[in-house]
């Protein structure tokens, strides 16, 4: 799994006060073996997905990839 997706589960686990194990397995919501190589490709990539009531956003910085996470309620 990418570091970013990591990172992402952190992100969620922490705005809803879960531990990252009590999340529903990201592999329910999107393919973390598709979403590494798409990160791990040379050319930029953003990648949106929904996941435990969560608008997903992870993009790469020319440095490093970057995960953002938003309430859906927040983004509708």
């Amino acid at each position: 799994m990418h570091p970013a997706l990591g990172t992402a589960l952190d992100r969620i686990a922490a705005t809803e006060n879960f531990d990252p194990t009590a999340l529903p397995p990201l592999y329910a919501a999107v393919d973390p073996e598709a979403l590494t190589i798409l990160l791990e490709s040379p050319a930029p990539v953003t990648v949106r997905f929904e996941y435990a009531n969560d608008a997903v956003v992870v993009g790469p910085d020319p440095q490093e990839v970057t995960a953002t996470v938003t309430g859906l309620e927040g983004a509708r």
